[in-house]
């Protein structure tokens, strides 16, 4: 039996992770890229609609969010993972081929564990967000099972 991971206090090993992103070929790549490096990617989507429905269907350990999502807003989309889904979006992470710092004050108040630039995705980037502690803000609900 699996147990399920909630938030960013995840083992290393077996990550399952859902990528949200517009781009086929950033996907394509970096799905490619991360199963090498051990980390399952169990979904992708490209649309909000997609993502929420990826994310309630499969609870991924780690949800990768592009800030940029076909001109809407990752980040509200971020948001509302962390806010509505309570946990089942596993350790959210922003992602984007944009410096952090074009997006620092709306990274700072997005409840998603933090940023990571597309050029520096890997696993040893996810796992260190995950052994780091940061956590998205706590829900109002309590995860299944507790």
């Amino acid at each position: 039996m699996r147990t399920r991971i909630w938030g960013c206090n995840a083992e290393n090993v077996g990550l399952r992770c859902l990528i949200i992103d517009d781009s086929a070929g950033y996907v394509q790549a970096a799905r490619a890229f991360l199963e090498q490096e051990g980390i399952t990617v169990v979904g992708v989507a490209s649309t909000a609609e997609a993502a929420v429905r990826g994310v309630s269907e499969l609870s991924p350990d780690v949800t990768l969010v592009d800030i940029d999502l076909c001109g809407r807003s990752g980040l509200d989309l971020a948001r509302h993972l962390v806010d509505e889904l309570c946990g089942a979006a596993g350790c959210v992470i922003l992602i984007s081929a944009h410096a952090e710092e074009e997006f620092a004050d709306l990274i700072e108040g997005c409840p998603a564990a933090g940023f990571l630039p597309k050029s520096a995705l890997s696993a040893d980037a996810i796992r260190a967000f995950i052994r780091s502690g940061r956590k998205a803000r706590p829900c109002s609900s309590e995860p299944p099972g507790t």
